[in-house]
């Protein structure tokens, strides 16, 4: 499977599985897995669970807008970066996310998340697409 498709159909299983059952990601990473979110750096399968399920909200909808990645060294790794909205139930507007997977390959052929970034834009002002593409051309 080309590495496009497998990125995509990755973050289709995280997403879904992270906005319905967190603790079901356990699967996906190992003891020498490690988080990066806001500032902590959080390893091991079982402590970023735990950080995933204590998250201030239980209910969510990631809309992910760009997929991206490439191969990662010589083990055939993969990066994967998506970026999107996280609607959050109850509140008016998304949230803005940025997210990067650093996958490594197992022995059995199929992928763990070694690395993990999460950069989440908490930010309440709704700017309308317009304006932000002047402003990006200005």
């Amino acid at each position: 499977m080309d590495p496009d498709s497998l990125a995509k159909m990755f973050l289709q299983h995280y997403y879904k599985t992270f906005d319905t059952n967190r603790g079901g990601l356990g699967n996906l990473y190992q003891e020498n897995s490690m988080l990066t979110f806001e500032g902590a750096k959080i390893q091991g399968s079982k402590a970023i669970i735990e950080k995933l399920v204590s998250l201030p909200f239980q209910q969510c909808l990631h809309n992910i807008s760009t997929i991206d990645c490439q191969p990662s060294g010589p083990s055939g790794g993969m990066l994967v970066f998506a970026s999107g909205s996280l609607q959050l139930a109850g509140e008016q507007y998304a949230l803005i996310f940025n997210q990067m997977f650093h996958l490594a390959p197992t022995p059995q052929g199929s992928f763990f998340v070694l690395t993990l970034y999460l950069i989440v834009v908490f930010c309440s002002v709704l700017i309308p697409r317009s304006s932000l593409i002047f402003f990006v051309l200005y």
